[in-house]
């Protein structure tokens, strides 16, 4: 989920108060929480892009949803929504689980090929990327038969497609010039 300016900055914001507390692993528990809330419901979306629900029902909503949130994040919450930004609280919350991963040297990959990999060619092609990448690899793995072939790697804002698909495409124009 590629974060907004505005999302970051709540996050980055976020993530230093939960530093002053002493409470970033706990509040990312909560930040990732809420992630998946966004990812396995688009209702929970809809509900916090609603116009219709007023703040104190969405508070008093989100409070019975995430009961077990820390003072820090159940404040943090009911601050960006009565500031009527509570349809960024997905987008905040990935970008904070992002920020924390980076501050701790984690590196996010995506690994996505034509056919499921084989431990030895994802434990190469993460070798090769070791070698221009510091940090820990945190890798997902997909998988696209339209690829026909190869891999695509997706880093940050970095993309390496080595796929077959890819390559016919370049050829296609190439012989249609």
């Amino acid at each position: 989920m590629r974060s907004t300016k505005s999302a970051i900055r709540y996050a980055k914001a976020i993530l230093e108060l939960s530093s002053e507390s002493n409470s970033v692993d706990l509040v990312a528990s909560d930040m990732e929480r809420i992630v998946e809330a966004g990812n396995e419901s688009g209702e929970f979306q809809i509900f916090l892009n609603s116009p219709i629900i007023k703040t104190d029902k969405k508070i008093s909503i989100l409070k019975v949803l995430f009961p077990e949130f820390t003072e820090l994040t159940s404040s943090f919450v009911e601050l960006i929504t009565k500031n009527k930004r509570e349809y960024l609280l997905t987008e905040i919350a990935s970008a904070y689980v992002t920020l924390l991963k980076k501050q701790n040297g984690i590196v996010p990959v995506s690994v996505t090929s034509a056919v499921k990999l084989e431990k030895q060619t994802l434990a190469q092609i993460l070798d090769k990327l070791k070698a221009h990448v510091e940090g820990d690899f945190e890798v997902t793995e997909e998988v696209d038969p339209s690829l026909i072939g190869g891999f695509i790697v997706k880093m940050d804002d970095k993309q390496i497609d080595a796929s077959i698909a890819t390559q016919l495409n370049r050829m296609k124009i190439e012989l249609a010039n």
